[in-house]
């Protein structure tokens, strides 16, 4: 290994973790280290993962790994259930202070770097981004745990309202039988979100990889202090990657910076999947009635989350 390729590797690294201040005491004026941000970051975007996982995904001695969940654990920040699968293991997964402890580290994250960006010209930003994507692609190759094709969110655009309620009227009947009375249903939730839309209080995320549309979320507002979250939809060919428990979160950490007090929700009782990814975000059931819907008997199920 030549010496100046070495010499210009270290350069970069000293270069690069000053400039994002990861040498800090507190990363972001948080009282967090960089390690416990990165644990909190990735149980936040993970569905229920376990110890081994987290440190699997993060290169960590497990003891390491064991006295920071220790500590996160004792400060209320994150909870551990067994798992139903191996009562050896625990699922762990954020607090209701877990999670808004880290929509404060996230909100500070995007800003710092919104502002480290903000000098350059368009072009020159994404010649930077696309430097580090290459950097990622040399250095990650040899790990087989990398997804190939990340997704990225972004808000909505034209032409994605006419996606959402295409997919989830294709969707929903291929998965589930129902008729096109649950796709009027849903293009009249997105007609009046378009035309009632306040972005200071509402917000729709756009799942997306390699270019195509994979999954959506809407949070609306319902009243002064309640948000309502509406048609999470992920792709299956995309699902177990994370982007359900990501959209969610995504609302979450908005409804706390906009003031909202709680998010309720309306679903049914035979989405699973979707129902997991409530009740892992805190989301907690309390109300169900039985209805005749979509050309089914169904069970329509309220879940709310109390944000302060």
């Amino acid at each position: 290994m030549g010496e100046p390729r070495v010499d210009a590797v270290r350069r970069f690294n000293r270069f690069y973790t000053r400039r994002i201040g990861v040498l800090q005491e507190g990363l972001l004026r948080s009282p967090f280290s960089l390690a416990e941000a990165r644990v909190l970051y990735e149980v936040a975007h993970r569905d229920a993962p376990t110890a081994a996982e987290l440190g699997q995904e993060l290169g960590l001695d497990g003891g390491y790994l064991s006295r920071i969940l220790r500590g996160l654990r004792k400060r209320g920040l994150v909870d551990r259930r067994p798992s139903p699968a191996d009562g050896r293991e625990s699922l762990l997964g954020l607090t209701a202070r877990g999670r808004a402890a880290f929509a404060t580290l996230d909100q500070r994250s995007r800003e710092e770097i919104g502002a480290m960006l903000a000098p350059l010209p368009v072009p020159r930003q994404r010649r930077l981004t696309e430097a580090m994507g290459t950097i990622e692609d040399l250095l990650g190759a040899s790990t087989p745990a990398r997804p190939a094709t990340p997704y990225v969110l972004r808000s909505h655009q034209p032409g994605d309202m006419g996606w959402v309620v295409h997919r989830h009227g294709v969707l929903y009947a291929q998965e589930y039988g129902w008729d096109e009375t649950f796709e009027g249903l849903v293009a009249e939730i997105v007609a009046r979100f378009v035309k009632r839309f306040d972005p200071k209080r509402e917000r729709c995320w756009i799942a997306e990889q390699d270019g195509e549309i994979v999954g959506s979320v809407f949070l609306v507002k319902q009243s002064r202090t309640v948000a309502r979250l509406r048609l999470m939809l992920v792709e299956p060919r995309t699902r177990g990657m994370g982007i359900g428990t990501r959209l969610v979160g995504e609302c979450i950490r908005f409804a706390l910076q906009a003031g909202y007090r709680k998010i309720t929700l309306w679903t049914n009782s035979v989405l699973l999947a979707a129902r997991h990814i409530y009740a892992q975000a805190g989301f907690r059931l309390v109300h169900e009635e039985r209805y005749h819907g979509f050309g089914h008997d169904l069970v329509g199920e309220t879940w709310d989350l109390k944000l302060q």
